[in-house]
């Protein structure tokens, strides 16, 4: 255990946090940059004491417990998070389940494209963060259940609503193809996670499709670089779709925008109109 290093790393990390990045009052009369000591102690629930002497390099080894609240209070990414292990003397053990906190930043970034339909998924296929685009073009995602937000589930189980399958995108066979490759890495990359080995027993119970691409123990993947929405509304949609990686959170984006002067860049404006109601459905 490197104490000095450890509890300068510590420090810094502490310091780089502004208590409205944890949702805490900024107050008047902060004299030092980020979370105070005890701030950060009560985030990784342990005593101020405690973590006071781990700034300080007095402190004995700390467990495995301490240093996951310490990661989650302080925010690391997986590679701080494993130096910080290294640095306590504990290498790190299999990394917690994917992530599912958007950064606030990327949350901007989806509503500063109002142009286009832009999505947030999980290293699972969970959408978990959308524009109003995104939710006209595809669902309002607020208004069904967190389970029915995950795409790879979607795709393979349903519910496929209007005979749809995956919102009458043009290439749903393909993507279900590429889903359950990157599953079976997800699986690899958090073994013994509840919630990816529960997704991945299901879909193997429920869908002879993906268990025959399983089976395959296939993880290589092709970038789709468009596809078509059938839109119940405004009809086929076509997109171009890119896919911006955040490593640290093990997330995407994903892009959809369509081609200017197109139709379909006329039908996403409707769209951007519209909004998620059902203008096809009278009272």
């Amino acid at each position: 255990m490197d104490r000095q290093e450890l509890a300068d790393f510590l420090r810094s990390r502490r310091e780089r946090i502004t208590p409205a990045d944890v949702g805490l009052p900024a107050g008047a009369r902060r004299r030092t940059p980020g979370l105070r000591r005890e701030e950060a102690a009560q985030l990784a629930y342990i005593s101020t004491e405690y973590y006071t002497r781990l700034e300080q390099g007095r402190a004995p080894r700390p467990s495995r417990e301490v240093l996951a609240g310490l990661a989650r209070a302080l925010r690391l990414s997986d590679a701080e998070r494993d130096h910080l292990h290294h640095l306590a003397g504990a290498p790190p053990g299999p990394r917690p389940g994917p992530s599912r906190e958007v950064r606030h930043s990327i949350l901007d970034l989806l509503q500063r494209l109002p142009q286009a339909a832009a999505i947030v998924v999980s290293a699972t296929y969970e959408v978990i963060a959308w524009n109003e685009l995104a939710a006209a073009l595809m669902e309002d995602f607020s208004a069904v259940s967190r389970r029915e937000r995950n795409l790879v589930r979607r795709v393979f189980l349903g519910p496929h609503r209007d005979g749809r399958r995956l919102y009458g995108v043009s290439d749903a066979d393909t993507f279900a193809r590429h889903s359950a490759r990157r599953l079976r890495a997800t699986a690899a990359r958090y073994p013994g996670d509840p919630e990816v080995t529960g997704l991945v027993d299901e879909l193997l119970a429920g869908s002879a499709e993906f268990a025959r691409l399983w089976a395959s123990h296939d993880v290589s993947d092709e970038p789709t670089l468009c596809k078509t929405f059938q839109h119940p509304l405004v009809g086929p949609v076509t997109v171009n779709c890119d896919v911006l990686d955040i490593a640290d959170r093990d997330q995407r984006v994903v892009i959809y925008t369509a081609t200017p002067g197109s139709p379909s860049e006329e039908a996403l404006r409707l769209l951007a109109v519209v909004g998620t109601q059902r203008m096809d459905v009278t009272g």
